[in-house]
């Protein structure tokens, strides 16, 4: 590390402000900040001390991510092995070399093959949004004259959980900027933006190139060999189309993982595991994502009371909705986003419970979008401010009231 230090310790004199290359101090900047402190101090006398500054803050998160990638890695392998036969596998010849070297066979039950293959196609999807993203990250915080902040971190984490596998890379690359620019750069960057920049991209796309990113191909990694009497649908969509389908699956199996969908969506189970980090570091709200889950609970209930003759989802029980699509992972990392969501205490029981509710009238109501984890908490990113506002108002007038004035 010491040599590292004085190599950036070389450099920055030539990107400082009147260098050479101070076009570049931001990305300097970026690399410093990443692998070390700040050099600077505070010199005013009257200051506060935490040990958890915005940086430390995001790693957090992305750790907290940690469980959802894993398994939702592997699931990609697992769900491809399952689905078709070892030998017709469209691999190259390095992908079968490093399987050969390895020494293990195509097997569905062998987890490392498994996540071997997943990688595979995580990976360059990994790449291709941080290329693209930390690129605009780097050239808007030099525009603007301010140093590189890490809130990319987390989206960057994200925006490949909640893709499907197969998808183009070109598509990656553009939703990635439009996510950025549109939902994030143009309010004025991190700390600004009142849309998640990942739900913004996934929109997207979604709205742009929707056989790319719904439906049936998309979940499998192998699904486009056409395999006969094999189905790529997610539990959610088979639901919204067959009375009844969730009868003939296992909840446990949904709530661990190895079922078709989004790498970060699969596991309702690991994103459990990142709200007990969020919540233990307090991080994560858990008033948001206690809200989300009460306005599940009570709008699923009081549809399955309600009933339908024509639409199987009236009759999905809030169990089932808690693990299929993306409840689970936008109930934990992303209608707790401190930026996008409600501020006050109560507003965020608000805030999370018209989340939850909305999700479920979505998911029940629209039989053309079965999902509506990711509209339910767009539509009240625009509503936080406007609840914190009525809240405060609120608190205001009591207080008033109590003071007699």
């Amino acid at each position: 590390m010491k040599a590292l230090r004085d190599l950036l310790d070389s450099i920055h004199p030539h990107v400082s402000k009147g260098g050479k290359f101070s076009a570049f101090g931001s990305f300097y900047e970026a690399v410093d900040t990443l692998a070390f402190s700040p050099g600077f101090q505070t010199q005013t006398t009257s200051h506060v001390r935490d040990g958890l500054d915005y940086k430390r803050m995001m790693f957090f998160v992305v750790n907290a991510l940690v469980p959802c990638l894993l398994i939702g890695v592997w699931n990609v392998g697992y769900q491809a092995f399952t689905a078709i036969d070892a030998g017709s596998l469209p691999l190259a010849d390095w992908q079968n070399g490093l399987f050969q070297w390895l020494g293990g066979q195509y097997d569905a039950s062998n987890f490392l093959w498994c996540l071997l293959f997943g990688l595979l196609y995580f990976a360059p999807v990994f790449l291709v949004v941080h290329v693209v993203g930390l690129g605009i990250e780097i050239i808007t915080a030099q525009i603007r004259g301010h140093d590189v902040t890490e809130g990319f971190l987390v989206t960057g984490m994200l925006l490949p959980l909640i893709l499907p596998p197969t998808i183009p890379l070109w598509q990656v690359a553009l939703g990635t900027a439009f996510g950025l620019i549109v939902g994030k750069e143009v309010f004025g960057g991190t700390g600004m933006n009142f849309l998640n920049p990942a739900l913004v991209c996934r929109a997207f796309l979604f709205f742009s190139y929707p056989a790319d990113i719904s439906g049936e191909a998309p979940w499998i990694a192998a699904d486009h060999l056409g395999v006969d009497g094999f189905t790529g649908a997610t539990l959610l969509a088979q639901a919204a189309v067959t009375d009844g389908v969730l009868h003939t699956k296992n909840w446990f199996a949904a709530f661990w993982g190895g079922v078709p969908g989004s790498l970060g969506e699969v596991s309702a189970a690991a994103a459990l595991m990142g709200a007990g980090i969020l919540i233990g570091t307090s991080i994560g709200s858990w008033r948001t994502m206690a809200g989300t889950a009460l306005g599940t609970i009570v709008m699923a209930s009081f549809l399955n009371f309600v009933g339908s003759d024509t639409n199987p989802m009236f009759a999905v029980p809030w169990w089932w909705h808690m693990v299929l699509g993306g409840w689970a992972l936008g109930t934990v990392f992303m209608t707790t986003d401190p930026v996008s969501s409600a501020y006050t205490d109560r507003g965020k029981w608000v805030y999370g419970f018209g989340i939850g509710a909305m999700c479920i009238v979505i998911r029940c109501v629209n039989p053309a979008y079965p999902e509506g984890m990711m509209l339910a908490i767009l539509f009240m990113n625009m509503f936080a401010p406007l609840i914190d506002h009525y809240v405060v108002r609120a608190n205001i007038q009591r207080r008033l009231a109590r003071s007699g004035a």
